[in-house]
């Protein structure tokens, strides 16, 4: 994961920074962040099928419903909806948009952040859609189609927050973050340099969800957070006051869709995001959910820039 934010509603941020939700799950009554919570929306969108990426999907994808994986606690880009059950925000959205070009059917099921790759390397899913940063890495095992440009944002508490303008002003301080994200990364090396340096260590800690980081910061577990930049965003306007951002986002890079490698959806799911920018139903997305300042006009396979 790596940034805007939303002006739909979400029970989520504003529990958790209350300090009425425990983590895992984006709503009061659902608390699993595992992959039970889903939605099935068979593929219709304004953009309607597009013959010739159509003609890209491989023939086992025409038969069956593609599963696609979002972990459900990082609002507006995926978030769980009021229903307590259904996968909303601008990666769904995205999901069934590009679903309908290939005229395929789609689902998108909740997991936790870092059993996603995992997921579709064993075949237990067929995309990523989860804000995730295309980098080299990651790259060995999945491949990913690059549609969005976000940076990481610092954000503390209101009152009494450190100022945090780089991330070398992380040292001596307690950083949470969410489980297998570019920033539990970047939080852990910048560690290494304060020592090296002759200065107190980054204490970092790893939650299993952005909410249970969330509730660490509001709690005084943790005194700076650290999230892509639209998602910091839209965390610091739910909560009421009691958090903001401190410093300027760094390190913008490219989200991808991540493809099981040598699935064959690469090439379609390319062809079919060309369609929705062509088209305006991409830009529609993200303008709905705030985030539009994120778009990119060039989406590449493997476009990772480091």
């Amino acid at each position: 994961m790596l940034p805007p934010t939303n002006l739909v509603r979400t029970i989520v941020p504003i529990l958790l920074v209350a300090g009425l939700v425990v983590g895992c799950g984006s709503s009061k009554k659902s608390s699993s962040s595992t992959t039970t919570s889903s939605s099935t929306t068979t593929a219709s969108s304004s953009s309607g099928v597009d013959s010739t990426v159509a003609a890209q999907v491989p023939s086992k994808f025409k038969s069956k419903t593609i599963v696609v994986a979002a972990d459900a606690t990082y609002a507006p880009n995926e978030f769980i909806a009021s229903n307590g059950h259904t996968v909303v925000g601008m990666d769904p959205d995205l999901a069934q948009a590009l679903s309908a070009v290939m005229g395929t059917k789609v689902k998108v099921v909740n997991a936790t952040f870092d059993s996603i790759i995992p997921g579709l390397a064993s075949g237990k899913y067929d995309l990523g859609m989860s804000s995730f940063t295309d980098t080299k890495a990651r790259q060995k095992v999945v491949d990913f189609v690059t549609y969005f440009s976000a940076g990481t944002s610092f954000y503390v508490k209101a009152q009494g927050g450190p100022t945090i303008n780089s991330l070398a002003d992380l040292c001596g301080h307690t950083v949470g973050v969410e489980r297998g994200t570019t920033q539990a990364t970047d939080a852990t090396a910048q560690s290494a340099k304060c020592t090296k340096a002759g200065k107190s260590k980054v204490t970092v800690s790893v939650y299993p969800d952005q909410n249970a980081a969330n509730l660490a910061i509001s709690s005084g577990r943790a005194q700076v957070g650290m999230a892509d930049s639209p998602v910091a965003a839209y965390i610091v306007k739910q909560s009421n006051g009691q958090f903001k951002l401190t410093g300027t986002p760094y390190n913008t890079a490219p989200y991808g869709i991540a493809i099981t490698k040598g699935s064959g959806l690469d090439k379609p799911v390319l062809a079919a995001l060309k369609v929705l920018m062509k088209d305006g139903k991409y830009k529609a997305i993200l303008t709905k959910w705030n985030i539009e300042q994120g778009a990119i006009t060039n989406p590449k396979i493997n476009g990772a820039i480091s």
